[in-house]
């Protein structure tokens, strides 16, 4: 049987602004017992997705804050926020990639549970276009590739005249919509050009919206998994050691060969094998072997 959770019949409130409760609220019910409240304390003036407000701090710590802006608001001592970030892959510059991250805090316990993920299922990009090129062919194309009109966009002036160097309007989910701000940009624009961008607030993109219901069941999770040493909760993976050693010649390779389990509250860490039980790596990641 598996053990109670520790969290069972508590409060935990939730910082956000876009409708995250909607799918963390189920994996923190079913999994823990707990239910979310939600504090909708103005987050943006951490820093806002569509650039107005720049975001001083990195996502870790910003989402940190924004878990505190929380537990102020609402006097509990069960605090929970997220926060994601966008851009290239780190290896491989052309692909684009989402990080997640879910900040758990428990003040009684004095306890910080971080879970992070990264996400190459993500509809993250932006384009240039001019209002004649709404029906071409290829901005049509791009529509499609990032999922219009289910997942919204963002479009502001390509060179914002100084009168408009703050015009940006969000959550377009329509054509209409859509046609309406292109002109409106372009003619604030000094080239007549309008940057799109695809609207990555959790509200407005439902694959955002996947992946941190996906960070939230593995919240969850190591929730429920005790510290082996002072039984805290929050006991699992938090890093991974590469060299996993080639299968032909034993080269050691950048593929993970450990895993690092620790205890947020009391420190405690232990190296395990990879939970896929891979002992070997195929020699196409070998520097020797495929240098």
């Amino acid at each position: 049987m598996a053990p109670a959770s520790p969290y069972a019949g508590c409060r935990v409130c939730l910082t956000t602004l876009h409708g995250k409760e909607r799918v963390l609220a189920r994996p923190f019910f079913h999994g823990l017992g707990a239910e979310l409240l939600v504090a909708g304390c103005d987050t943006d003036q951490l820093g806002s997705f569509s650039g107005e407000i720049e975001r001083l701090a990195d996502p870790l710590t910003t989402c940190r804050r924004k878990a505190a802006l929380g537990l102020a608001a609402t006097g509990l001592p069960l605090g929970l926020a997220s926060e994601g970030s966008f851009g290239p892959h780190p290896a491989v510059p052309f692909l684009p990639v989402g990080q997640e991250v879910l900040v758990f805090i428990d003040l009684e316990r004095e306890l910080t549970v971080v879970e992070q993920r990264l996400e190459l299922r993500t509809t993250f990009a932006s384009r240039t276009v001019r209002p004649a090129e709404l029906s071409s062919a290829a901005f049509t194309a791009w529509l499609h590739q990032v999922r219009f009109p289910s997942h919204a966009l963002i479009a502001r002036p390509a060179q914002p005249s100084p009168r408009a160097a703050r015009l940006c309007i969000k959550a377009i989910r329509s054509r209409a919509d859509l046609e309406g701000a292109l002109g409106h940009c372009a003619a604030a624009s000094d080239d007549g050009a309008v940057l799109v961008e695809t609207d990555m607030r959790a509200h407005c993109n439902p694959t955002r919206m996947a992946s941190i219901r996906r960070l939230g069941f593995q919240l969850v999770r190591r929730l429920r998994e005790l510290c082996p040493a002072c039984g805290s909760p929050g006991w699992g993976r938090t890093g991974t050691l590469a060299g996993l050693p080639c299968r032909c010649c034993g080269t050691a390779t950048s593929l993970t060969a450990q895993e690092r389990w620790g205890c947020a509250a009391c420190g405690r860490t232990e190296l395990k094998p990879r939970r896929d039980g891979r002992r070997e790596a195929d020699p196409m990641h070998c520097p020797w072997c495929n240098p």
